[in-house]
């Protein structure tokens, strides 16, 4: 018997160029996040962090606190350990506000440098403004707004859209820098928000556009808003509120006793002291640009800088698309047959009448992709499962109503098009078009399995047309012996999804 342990198939992951990973020094925590390689969605083999708080007093003092200091330098022995030990190839390591701005920060920098055997980069809050764009870029389709990363020293605002980076500026409103220049006084704290907001005229530029939120206690407050509303999907990433109804939150999340909240739960314990002047900071920031809706992004400078760091053509793929492929390269029986099925799914939504936009192209290209993730489950779970491992994905370039899509679309090529076994709460993410764009594809999948057993080199030699008002499947006399009741079956499926009879052919 073959041992397979010691094979050159992939097992699970891509191995090359990597790993590398980054170091962000902040003023509230130190993270390592170690990835796969650098891609253009990149994802994590290993993600820590520890809230170090070393902007604690610095505002005060001038200098990084030596408890802290020594906290930090705890995590950063352990962090080079893992790096050492997953084999990491490249060690990147940024530091933000506190270590940028303290009278001993250059001393702190040096015992990093030291244990980690790698040099910092101090980035500046031009710096800061720049990677957080950059990482709202990566993260987004067509990204057009007002990004805002919220971290313990400082606050980055900064305009983007289709034309590039736009005006921008760091303001000293970091959750921990505001709760010290404020005396833990939340109307003060209010006041001096206003008062540094009002500085940046250009902020109304953003007017009737989106706000990218990025920072963890940002982030925190969107995950709050979304387990007190029951949000069916518990991904943070473009989690999208309206701006009225987020000013509304945050004005409770000012007033209220956050230990009476139903859901403080879900926010850890370090975190709950700067939500209510993160809140500060969003109310303000929303009340001045005057944006439509707030976008919580999961991604900011890290992956803004690792997407800096790729080639012209690196940046230009489709992170979708991109990451939709990986997946199926790692789980597909026949990675190469999602090709023949993007090709030969557009003969099914041309014989539909369907005329797809752009965004709905590259859902289904992603959805044919995909299509075959599910095969090593039990037959009686592999819809759900690919469900559930879809609609949860490390997924960027997409919002909610299109992880829905996908998800949908994949369990409908495995399961049938049984609605009745699927949550309401999946449905409710998607909208009427939608859906009826995945049961048309999901229907289009199961047709095409039977033809190809999800395998390449057969499917476009069959043909899918519309001859006389009626879905006619082609196949050639060398697949005659594919014809079969179940065929049939699912093929007449497919008809009427389109309202169309359907016939098999063989020419």
């Amino acid at each position: 018997m073959t041992d397979i342990s010691t094979s050159d198939e992939p097992r699970g992951r891509f191995t090359e160029p990597g790993p590398i990973a980054i170091i962000d020094i902040g003023s509230n925590s130190v993270r390592l996040v170690i990835y796969e390689r650098l891609a253009r969605n990149p994802t994590a083999l290993f993600n820590e962090k520890i809230l170090a708080g070393l902007g604690r007093g610095v505002g005060a003092t001038g200098r990084l606190g030596e408890e802290n200091v020594a906290t930090a330098l705890r995590a950063l022995v352990r962090f080079r350990r893992v790096c050492d030990h997953v084999g990491v190839i490249k060690l990147h390591i940024l530091a933000t506000a506190a270590a940028r701005e303290a009278e001993n920060g250059a001393d702190f920098i040096a015992k990093v440098e030291g244990i980690c055997r790698a040099k910092v980069q101090i980035l500046s809050g031009r710096d800061e403004a720049f990677y957080s764009a950059m990482g709202v870029y990566s993260g987004f389709w067509r990204a057009d707004g007002l990004v805002g990363d919220l971290g313990g020293g400082s606050l980055e605002l900064v305009d983007i859209s289709a034309h590039g980076i736009g005006d921008g500026r760091t303001f000293p409103l970091g959750g921990i820098r505001l709760q010290e220049s404020s005396e833990k006084d939340l109307a003060l704290a209010n006041e001096i928000a206003k008062e540094e907001l009002e500085k940046a005229d250009w902020l109304g530029k953003a007017k009737d556009r989106n706000f990218y939120a990025i920072g963890g206690t940002w982030r925190s407050l969107g995950r709050l808003h979304l387990y007190q509303q029951g949000y069916p999907l518990h991904v943070m990433h473009d989690y999208t509120v309206p701006a009225e109804v987020m000013i509304d939150f945050c004005e409770q999340l000012m007033r209220d006793d956050l230990s009476n909240e139903p859901s403080i739960q879900v926010i850890s314990k370090a975190r709950r002291a700067l939500l209510p002047y993160g809140a500060t900071v969003m109310r303000q920031t929303l009340l001045h640009c005057q944006a439509d809706q707030v976008v919580f992004s999961a991604l900011g400078v890290r992956e803004g800088y690792l997407y800096d760091q790729l080639d012209e053509t690196g940046k230009k793929q489709d992170p979708l698309i991109t990451a939709a492929h990986e997946l199926g390269v790692l789980r597909a029986r026949d990675p190469s047959y999602s090709a023949e099925v993007v090709e030969w799914s557009e003969q099914a939504m041309r014989v539909a009448g369907v005329d797809e936009s752009e965004g709905e192209r590259r859902l289904r290209i992603a959805a044919c992709q995909l299509t075959d993730i599910g095969w090593r489950a039990h037959p009686d779970y592999r819809g759900q499962q690919s469900l559930n491992i879809i609609s949860n994905g490390g997924f960027v370039g997409i919002d909610h109503a299109g992880r829905a899509y996908l998800a949908l679309t994949v369990f409908y090529r495995y399961e049938g098009l049984m609605d009745d076994a699927l949550s309401p709460a999946i449905r409710s993410l998607s909208n009427p078009r939608l859906m009826k764009l995945a049961r048309i594809l999901g229907a289009t999948l199961r047709v095409a399995a039977l033809i190809s057993a999800s395998m390449n080199g057969v499917l476009l030699k069959s043909k899918l047309s519309l001859v006389n008002g009626k879905l006619v499947l082609a196949l050639p006399a060398e697949l005659a012996d594919m014809q079969g009741d179940r065929l049939t079956k699912r093929l007449n499926q497919l008809g009427r999804v389109m309202d169309l009879e359907a016939e098999v052919r063989v020419l």
